[in-house]
């Protein structure tokens, strides 16, 4: 009788040991068993108009005499800023640079020697300013109005305007949200079809941020992104991998 109560004891213990061993297998097996992930692409996009404006231009005058340059040259200055007054610019708006005189040279053929020669044409005082401005329809009046100082014989240099956003920052933020629910909804869509659940998020990066002008070809989509400048009217575009979990 005891001899048949230890090897009921011992079946019991046997059969408890290959449940166990079983379990733990299947434990094993899962936390082994590669996850199953979705990886998505998100994408947000907005049309904004530029709130700054930057422009930059510069004049100059020839003279034999370094100091007549110079002096010639004050005399425009004071020209250029009566015209900037009355086109509504502001001290606060404007910055007269540190005036700049440089002997100019030219090379020219002489027949006497039958060659190039270096020749000296005088002492060239050059005059640079830079316009910053968040009032940007004021500033372009100004631009298209500066053919006056053409006729009062100033000879101007215009650059290109650069327009800019001083709330990019916040766009940014903006934007890389819109992204991230972007990517979120692509991810529920593709588990959802595939019978599956979407999980917790795995991995997220952020891809490109670039800015250009609206309906243009500059989307290069390079590291780092366009940045686009010469437009006021821009479009901005963000990209963010996300990878989630699929239970």
């Amino acid at each position: 009788m005891k001899n048949n109560k230890v090897v009921t004891v011992a079946i019991i213990i046997g059969v408890c040991l290959f449940f166990s061993a079983v379990a733990l297998g299947i434990a094993f097996y899962k936390s082994k068993k590669p996850a199953q992930t979705v990886s998505v692409i998100g994408l947000a996009e907005k049309d904004f108009t530029s709130d700054l404006i930057v422009w930059n231009l510069h004049y100059s005058v020839l003279d034999m005499n370094m100091k007549q340059a110079y002096s010639m040259l004050k005399e425009q200055n004071q020209i250029v800023r009566k015209f900037m007054k009355e086109q509504g610019v502001t001290d606060n708006e404007i910055d007269f640079k540190n005036i700049t005189t440089l002997p100019r040279n030219e090379w020219e053929w002489d027949n006497s020697i039958n060659r190039s020669r270096d020749v000296f044409k005088g002492y060239e005082a050059t005059q640079r300013i830079r316009i910053q401005s968040k009032d940007v329809e004021k500033i372009e009046k100004v631009i298209r109005a500066i053919s006056e100082l053409y006729d009062q014989n100033i000879n101007l240099n215009s650059d290109q305007p650069e327009y800019y956003y001083t709330k990019l920052s916040d766009l940014k933020l903006e934007m890389l949200a819109e992204a991230s629910k972007n990517a979120h909804d692509r991810a529920e869509t593709v588990a959802n079809n595939s019978g599956g659940k979407l999980g917790g998020l795995k991995t997220a990066t952020t891809g490109v941020f670039q800015i250009t002008a609206p309906n243009s070809a500059e989307d290069s989509y390079e590291w780092g992104g366009a940045f686009n400048t010469s437009s006021k009217e821009k479009h901005v575009s963000i990209n963010m991998r996300h990878t989630y979990y699929v239970k």
